[in-house]
């Protein structure tokens, strides 16, 4: 069955990052995976996080750098990441901030994110 989604629905947070998701647990209803548009502003960063989905990421503006435990890599635009289950990262944006699209198998939930609050 082909389901057309008409808008986003945009998930707040802080640090002025913008969450547009597209399909996913709040949008479409899906639980099997995720779709959202991000934009990040210049040097915006995020508590490191050990989620239980896969995130496959397309750089479209800007840089991601990811911190993870082999180190600090920097994708730019072009270019894609891919982080697994249970892997510990943690996001950043360059200097130019980002834009991006993330999809997570299965959808991304704030609850499985698993985010180091302290």
């Amino acid at each position: 069955m082909v389901r057309k989604i008409d808008a986003a629905t945009r998930i707040p947070v802080p640090g002025g990052k913008i969450i547009d998701e597209y399909v996913g647990r709040v949008n479409s209803g899906d639980e099997r995976l995720s779709i959202a548009h991000m934009q990040a502003p210049p040097d915006w960063e995020e508590p490191p996080q050990t989620p239980e989905f896969g995130e496959y990421t397309l750089v479209l503006k800007g840089s991601v750098i990811v911190e993870h435990e082999g180190g600090s890599t920097e994708i730019g635009a072009g270019q894609a990441f891919v982080s697994d289950p249970g892997e510990k990262i943690r996001y950043r944006s360059g200097p130019a901030g980002a834009e991006y699209v993330a999809v997570c198998l299965p959808a991304f939930s704030p609850e499985t994110a698993n985010r180091d609050d302290s």
